[in-house]
This record gives structure tokens, sequence and C-alpha cells, in this order.
């Protein structure tokens, strides 16, 4: 099919995450399926299209988890569909856990993939210890199908934690809550999760593991953060709570437009303050992430002026570009590796560059 293309090709597979673009559909749905699933080596192989959700029932019913926590965004975009494992590679999709297990792109070991010219190409393999050839892994994770079509996946696993807890910090300001997680994801008790909601000034940090382990390092991390909080609680329904800020549900079903910045966490307070007095904003990562929704139209990255990370266009009717301008440098060597990877210029054209 790709061999035979003529015009640009949208690549799709559950349609739940990616930006839209021109072109025809190329739908990589029915590459479905666990091809490898191997529990005591903390390996999974996968075609493309396989649904997430396929994914992590697998792996659950063994105790084990995909470290990096992938987002559920569909109800978030307004979109339908099942996420894909191939999606989630194709977007680097990565959740609060990001902080603790690194992104998708760091628990991806392995991939097969078309290029422009319909050549199939395998890099990295099934197994953890991998470092021959070219790290095609990374080069593919976060580029939103626009160097090659997907056809096969392989992740790294962790276990399940044994149980789950977290602390509320009530009535913190965007300066104090950033501080305050910074001092937390700092500290030596193994956060896995640290996000602010300004509207409710509250202040979420999460802790995972072994029971007892859990309770202590809770104990300990609430008397390091009496100094950021007069009011500290422990958190209810922990899981319910990180599955809410992991598919950013407080910004869901709401019109505008949305942006996601991925900026260092210092930075963010300053970011937050130059945008309209009615967005509405969460912050995961410590900060590190910001989610925003703005009146339509606006153009963020014009109002913020230069900022140290990036500002994607994640849903606007607007003819903004997605992603940020790339400085010289870097969008010429984009440029030559597209033209390398995808010489027809086929694969989700408009996306990048």
């Amino acid at each position: 099919m790709i061999r035979s293309a003529t015009g640009p090709l949208a690549l799709r597979g559950g349609g739940t995450r990616g930006p839209r673009v021109d072109g025809e559909i190329l739908d990589l749905s029915g590459l479905s399926g666990i091809s490898l699933y191997e529990p005591g080596a903390l390996t999974v192989v996968a075609g493309a299209g396989t649904p997430l959700s396929e994914i992590e029932q697998t792996l659950a019913a063994q105790g084990q988890r995909l470290p990096f926590e992938p987002p559920d965004i569909q109800a978030l975009l307004g979109r339908q569909g099942a996420s894909t494992i191939g999606g989630v590679a194709a977007a680097n999709a990565s959740g609060p856990r990001r902080v603790q297990a690194r992104a998708a792109r760091d628990s991806l070991i392995g991939l097969k993939c078309v290029d422009g010219r319909g050549v199939a190409i395998k890099s990295g393999g099934r197994v953890m210890k991998n470092v021959t050839g070219l790290d095609l892994v990374k080069l593919m994770s976060g580029a939103h199908g626009t160097l090659g079509v997907l056809t096969e996946v392989a992740f790294k696993l962790l276990p399940q934690p044994e149980t789950s807890a977290g602390l509320c910090l009530h009535g913190l300001t965007n300066t104090q809550a950033v501080s305050a997680m910074s001092a937390a994801l700092g500290s030596p008790y193994e956060i896995s999760g640290a996000a602010h909601l300004p509207a409710e000034k509250q202040t979420y940090v999460r802790i995972e593991g072994f029971a007892r382990s859990v309770a202590y390092r809770l104990d300990r991390l609430k008397s390091l953060l009496a100094m950021h909080a007069a009011e500290i609680t422990v958190a209810d329904q922990p899981v319910e709570r990180w599955k809410a800020i992991r598919d950013v549900a407080p910004l869901a079903g709401q019109g505008g437009d949305l942006w996601r910045l991925s900026v260092q966490p210092s930075t963010a307070p300053t970011l937050l303050a130059g945008m309209p007095d009615d967005a509405k904003v969460l912050l995961d990562w410590g900060g590190g992430l910001i989610w925003a929704l703005i009146p339509e139209g606006c153009n963020l990255r014009a109002r913020l002026g230069p900022i140290s990370g990036h500002a994607t266009l994640m849903r606007s009717a607007s003819s903004l570009p997605v992603f940020s301008p790339e400085p010289a440098p870097i969008a010429a060597l984009s440029a030559a590796l597209r033209a390398k990877f995808d010489p027809k210029a086929i694969f989700n054209r408009g996306i990048m560059g």
C-alpha cells in the first residue's frame, strides 16, 4: 500500500490521541494481537493496532504493567475509539509516572515499521539488553508517524505495586505548589506522581510499593512537606484520583483551544501568570507538564514568548501549527530525516515541518 501510494496518507490506529491530518486513511487497527508475552522476562510484543486496554488487561492478570502509565485522552480531545499500543508509541504518550519511570520511549525496546519507500525495518529486539545498530526505536517514538508506519512494538514491563497512597496539600499558590512538588521529587521517598490543580488549590503527591514501605515513606514525606503547606491530608481514593489526573479529566468536555506545554518545572508559575485570566489548567510531572484550556484563537506561543520547552496545540479550529517551530539547525536535521525515511512526503503530512 505504501509503495503504490501517490498522495498523502493519514495513519490511523484508534484515532484517539494524534493530531488530525488530511490524506487517505491507512487503517492500522487490523495489525492487532499480542505475539509474545513473557512475564518472567518482563517483556510484551504486540501488533501496533492492538488496543491498549487489551495489553493492560493481559498484564494485570499477571500483576504487571506498562511502567509509564499511558494516558487515555480521548475524552479530553473529544474523540471516539480505542487507543492502540502503536499510537502510544508513536506519540510517546506518558502519564504521571514519567517522573519516576521515565517516558514511553524509555520502555520501548524494539519495533517493526515500514518506511516511505515501502521497506520493512526492524530495530531493537525483544530483550532489554540490546545495543546493536542505530537506535531507531527512540527516533520513531514521538515522531507521530511522520517517519514510518509502526507495525509491531516491544515494551519492557514492571510489576504492579502492592499499594498506592498519597498526600494532598491544600491552599497553595502555583509557585508554592511547584516548590512543594520539587521538594517531594527531590526526596528519597520515591515519588511516582506530583500534580497540582490550580482551580481547587490542591496539590497531590503519590507513593507506591509494598504496604509497609508506603506507610513509612508517606509519614516521612508528610513531615518533609509540613513547611510548604499548613494543611496536609492523606488523599482519598488514590487510584481514581490519579486516573483522573492521568487523563486530564478536569479539563475534559469543555470548549476552547487545548495546549500541552512541556517545560522546566521552575518556569511553570511564570508561564501560568502569562496565560489568559480565564485559562483552565492542570500541572503534572511536578510542574513540567502544563495542560491549558484557553479561549479559541489565542496564540499561546505568541502570548508567552520564547519558552524553555515545547508548546503543542492539541485541539483547535485554528490554522496554527501543532508543534512549536524548531530552531533552524534542528529543523534542518528533522527535514533531512523525513526526506530519508519518507522520500515521497506521504506520512501524516503537515504535522511536523
